[in-house]
């Protein structure tokens, strides 16, 4: 059986809808999978259903964007980590609540990271970005407004070629914090809806991971032992940006300490890489 455990829609920064996203699934004979946008858990009652209509099983997910900070590493400044919450009741009000106060923060955090953008085209003769600019950047949201829906909108606009030159010449120089949830609420909302909370892509070097921390995979599951063990559940142990070493090296993390083990594709957009990650079928044992 074909397992992806990290998948996002349109409800977030995904290029798919739900039932996309199940067409591709059924296509590809992905038969265990889990639908995990950032901090927006809106989707998951219709992927539920979905699920059952296409014979898939599925447990409810999402993404959540953790302010993380340890005094050895970094100066001791705070880190972006991202956490996957799995098999949590999704009408839970607490985390429904939560979920919505971090949307209300993206929303504004992206009207600020706008006015940054056009401070910096200002400087290099490059027509503003308007009020109708960013209208149409909402419309193009099913979801939460995130930087990758502005990152695809300056595409649209011919300012940058990619969505990856994007980030590399403005949105990383423009950015705005985060709304900072910590680990220990995260953990707790997480639980408190009846689910569990794991390490996404500890060591990855494209995305929010312990690599700002440290390069070496001793030190990061050092670091998870010291500061995590307590909050989480489990570990990303398999992802489409892993090499087979750190792949190894957390498979044994995971398995000296008891650690729940899950893996996923991660995919986002085109090219669609659903399905593409070998998760042994075993890891679909854990959630039973």
């Amino acid at each position: 059986m074909i397992t992806d455990l990290h998948i996002h829609s349109s409800a977030s920064d995904g290029k798919l809808t739900i039932q996309e996203i199940f067409q591709v699934a059924k296509n590809r004979n992905i038969g265990f999978m889990a639908i995990t946008d950032h901090d927006c858990i809106g989707c998951q009652i219709q992927a539920i259903a979905t699920a059952k209509k296409e014979g898939i099983s599925y447990v409810t997910g999402v993404e959540l964007n953790v302010t993380f900070a340890h005094p050895k590493y970094h100066e001791g400044k705070a880190v972006s980590l991202d956490f996957l919450g799995y098999k949590f009741e999704p009408t839970d009000k607490a985390l429904e609540s939560k979920l919505e106060t971090m949307a209300k923060y993206r929303e504004e955090r992206a009207a600020k990271i706008f006015d940054n953008l056009n401070s910096e085209f200002k400087r290099e003769s490059i027509q503003v970005l308007t009020k109708d600019d960013f209208r149409q950047i909402e419309a193009s949201v099913d979801g939460v407004l995130g930087r990758p829906h502005i990152a695809d909108y300056l595409v649209k606009k011919n300012i940058v070629k990619t969505r990856q030159e994007a980030f590399d010449r403005y949105l990383v120089k423009c950015d705005v914090p985060k709304y900072p949830l910590y680990l220990e609420e995260a953990s707790k909302l997480v639980r408190d809806a009846g689910g569990m909370l794991v390490l996404a892509h500890p060591n990855d070097p494209h995305g929010t991971s312990l690599l700002a921390l440290t390069k070496s995979l001793q030190e990061q599951t050092g670091i998870i032992q010291e500061k995590m063990l307590e909050h989480i559940d489990g570990v990303e142990c398999w992802h489409s940006r892993n090499t087979p070493e750190t792949t190894s090296h957390y498979v044994a993390f995971a398995k000296k300490l008891g650690l729940k083990m899950t893996g996923g594709s991660d995919c986002h957009q085109k090219p669609i890489i659903m399905g593409t990650v070998q998760v042994p079928e075993w890891v679909a044992d854990q959630f039973a």
